[in-house]
């Protein structure tokens, strides 16, 4: 049993609870049921539906670590060359600390809206609601690019499986491309309608399947490191001088390289939207992300020291910085290190880990966009639940017809979009992890002398990992000025990445303007109050 003190101002409301009795988690009643002394609601979505093991499966399977070592290896190999592995230790780092974060205000508000939620009480409905914005829409550019992946690996495979080379090069066919992505993405969009029931059952497979398959491939290329095949001469002895980040060559690399890191940790947070459906809302989420984060450094670091021994960095043939491949790095590999059999299970796990990402990753999109709509935020119509499967419906859909959108619209601009929205989307996470690691500080401001603990996990903690996120925020927004970011593609002359990056920060700031008109009183901060409770957990 958890035993809470509060000491609360004079009006301010007492929000300490025993465990298990969260007042805010949902379980049943509509938008607005339920409303809480300081404007919390229940939104209705099925409470204890997923466990611990449940919810660090739906932290990875968002990330989909398959996914980002295929599509980021070798962008962060030409970034940083062997100083990988310091690169995937200074980006779990940032997201450690936010971790953190995150964890310390679940405890007291297991919300699902999450990051816009907890900036609203800590910063006001302003900050607040660009936060959540920063979310979703980082959500719907991942989602774009999941669908892409997947789309391509599926006929990769399909030409795999039945040795027609005119079948895997459908991959590259722009219609064709365009019209299986967006099957993908509706059928995901109906397996996540389905609710976290649903979502589950699909995720133990599909993360299983990835994870093995991740450490053959590791296995076997430490194996073919010492084979003296000559496709392997640019294999490398281990050196624990990878580990070093001072051994970058320029800062700007340091930080191209960190932001593409911190790109391939995003997704963790999907365990805490998922809160108020989770078993034990308060603890439960904050340990699974805990899990997902260790899990996934683990096989990073793995993979990246296994693969620079067995085909080093280099810009020339199996090198991980051959720009002929970086997109795309498994698909060079996986004949190579596993041979023509099990290569194409390294196929099928990039399949599964990109379309289990697809469909997890709806989770967090969704539930903070019913958040915003539960706090009036956004249109009313978006906080309705399906009766039957519990999940915020008409937000699902509507995810999963923008993501579609946004796709076949950047796919038809830019011949690189995959790589422009990866680079602009690191902008994006650390726009809104960093808001929520300062309003994690900012809200326990008076706990922070209580005891040693608080100081560090709800003071200092969150605000360096805000203070670093927001460094590599800047540094990026500054390169990515630089058509030469990213891609190379321009836009009248500046860097593509900027414009997307920016340009999508803008338009929710315009929407943000709209919503205000609609609805003065949550921009009055009426519906959800900001406050600061002075609150200590001890277990």
């Amino acid at each position: 049993m958890t035993q809470v003190e509060t000491t609360a101002q004079a009006g301010d409301p007492v929000r300490g609870v025993p465990e298990g009795a969260a007042p805010h988690a949902s379980g049943g009643g509509a938008s607005g049921e339920g409303a809480s002394g300081d404007g919390m609601r229940s939104k209705g979505l099925g409470g204890n539906s997923v466990g611990l093991l449940g919810s660090a499966v739906i932290g990875i399977s968002t990330v989909a670590p398959v996914y980002c070592l295929t599509s980021t290896l070798g962008s962060t190999a030409g970034e940083v060359g062997l100083q990988m592995p310091a690169i995937f230790l200074a980006g779990f780092l940032p997201m450690l600390l936010v971790a953190f974060a995150y964890r310390e205000l679940n405890q007291v508000m297991p919300d699902c809206g999450t990051s816009f939620t907890w900036t609203v009480k800590a910063f006001g409905p302003r900050v607040g609601w660009m936060c959540g914005w920063g979310l979703v829409v980082a959500t719907i550019i991942v989602l774009s690019n999941l669908a892409g992946v997947a789309t391509s690996y599926f006929w990769l495979l399909a030409g795999e499986l039945t040795g027609s080379g005119k079948i895997a090069e459908l991959a590259d066919n722009k219609p064709v491309h365009i019209l299986t992505c967006l099957a993908l993405i509706a059928l995901a969009t109906l397996v996540s309608y389905r609710g976290m029931t649903a979502t589950k059952g699909v995720q133990y497979a599909l993360v299983g399947l990835q994870l093995v398959v991740l450490v053959l491939f590791v296995v076997m290329a430490f194996g073919k490191a010492d084979s003296g095949l000559p496709e392997f001469a640019g294999g490398l002895d281990f050196s624990w001088s990878w580990f070093n980040p001072f051994s970058v060559g320029s800062f700007a690399a340091f930080t191209a390289g960190l932001s593409l890191s911190i790109f391939m940790y995003w997704g963790w947070d999907a365990c805490l939207t998922a809160n108020e459906e989770t078993t034990g809302s308060e603890k439960t989420p904050g340990r699974a992300a805990l899990i997902a984060m260790v899990v996934l450094v683990g096989s990073y670091l793995a993979t990246a020291v296994a693969a620079q021994m067995a085909v080093g960095s280099g810009d020339k043939g199996l090198g991980l910085g051959n720009p002929d491949t970086s997109d795309n790095v498994f698909a060079a590999l996986a004949g190579p290190v596993m041979g023509p059999v099990l290569g194409i299970l390294l196929f099928v796990a990039v399949l599964a880990s990109a379309t289990a990402s697809l469909q997890t990753t709806f989770i967090p999109v969704a539930r903070t966009v019913l958040a915003m709509s539960a706090y009036e935020a956004l249109p009313a119509s978006y906080s309705r639940v399906h009766p039957r499967f519990k999940s915020p419906g008409r937000a699902t859909v509507h995810a999963g017809v923008a993501t579609g959108i946004f796709y076949t619209v950047m796919t038809l601009v830019s011949e690189h979009v995959l790589v422009d929205t990866i680079y602009a989307l690191g902008l994006m996470i650390c726009f809104y992890y960093a808001l929520t690691s300062f309003a994690c500080a900012w809200y326990f401001r008076r706990d922070l002398t209580g005891s040693a603990r608080d100081a560090l996990f709800k003071g200092v903690f969150p605000v360096l990992g805000g203070v670093l996120l927001t460094a590599v925020f800047a540094k990026t927004l500054y390169d990515m000025w630089d058509p030469a970011y990213g891609s190379g593609s321009s836009v009248f002359g500046v860097g593509s990445v900027f414009v997307i990056g920016v340009g999508l920060l803008l338009v929710g700031f315009l929407i943000m303007l709209v919503m205000q008109r609609r609805s003065p009183a949550f921009f009055r901060g009426e519906i959800l109050t900001k406050d600061t409770p002075s609150l200590v957990v001890r277990d």
